[in-house]
């Protein structure tokens, strides 16, 4: 028998060994097709009675009046035709008192009234009519005196709403500001444009600048680590040497 390490030693299986097979279950060839039938299965009574369709009943005749069976078939029988027989029963049915009652309408509340137009419509009178002065004088908010008691403080009133003649100084940061001599507005968005730019002709320069680095890609050999020949001769300014140093602050003195 062999031992556990023997064991360990062993080479996993190797899971791509059989990379076409179609199952778990197969190992190098197909499985034997079977030639009998599939298992049967007996139903009970019970799931046999279950399985059948349910029966949908074109005439229906219940000891109801008239109403019920209208109901009933609304609710419960709704992909029957809309024309049925009505069972002899259901036609010499008389409703009771109680049937009656509720199928009249209910009465609205005594105070209901019925909703307004948006928009009421007005009336020539209406349209034409003048205010008088005195409806005018009516129209004006009232003014509340003060009430000035024993105990009561006048209301302090702010600085800023006290009446008094504004300075040289105030009047001139009230003036708003006039607009700059040579301002032109806002541009509009579609503007001709000039002959000498339509038969401009780019300098040399100009198309040099236009035109993007050529870099190598990472497969063809460029190094996006390399430092140039000019920045390792490259001295810095006195001013970055400033910078650099430490805030004297923070240097600790030996």
């Amino acid at each position: 028998m062999a031992t556990r390490i023997q064991q360990l030693a062993q080479p996993k299986p190797n899971p791509l060994r059989h990379p076409d097979r179609r199952s778990v279950y197969w190992l190098d060839k197909l499985p034997p097709e079977k030639n009998g039938f599939t298992t049967k299965i007996e139903l009970t009574p019970r799931w046999l009675e279950l399985s059948r369709n349910k029966k949908f009943y074109t005439q229906l005749s219940f000891p109801f009046s008239f109403l019920f069976s209208l109901m009933f078939c609304l609710c419960f029988y709704p992909s029957l035709s809309p024309i049925w027989e009505v069972s002899e029963r259901a036609l010499r049915a008389v409703p009771s008192e109680r049937l009656c009652r509720l199928a009249r309408p209910r009465a609205p509340v005594a105070a209901w009234q019925p909703d307004r137009p948006l928009l009421a419509p007005l009336n020539r009178g209406t349209q034409t009519a003048v205010a008088s002065s005195r409806i005018c004088q009516l129209a004006q908010p009232k003014k509340r005196p003060v009430q000035r008691g024993p105990g009561h403080r006048p209301k302090p009133v702010p600085v800023s709403h006290m009446p008094c003649k504004a300075s040289a100084h105030i009047e001139l940061l009230a003036t708003p500001k006039h607009e700059h001599p040579k301002y032109e507005g806002e541009r509009t968005v579609s503007w001709p444009v000039s002959r000498s730019a339509r038969s401009a002709v780019a300098s040399q320069r100009v198309l040099e600048l236009s035109s993007p680095k050529e870099r190598k890609a990472l497969y063809e050999g460029y190094d996006p680590y390399t430092v140039s020949r000019a920045a390792r001769s490259a001295g810095p300014s006195s001013r970055i040497r400033q910078l650099s140093l430490p805030l004297p602050r923070k240097c600790s003195s030996e």
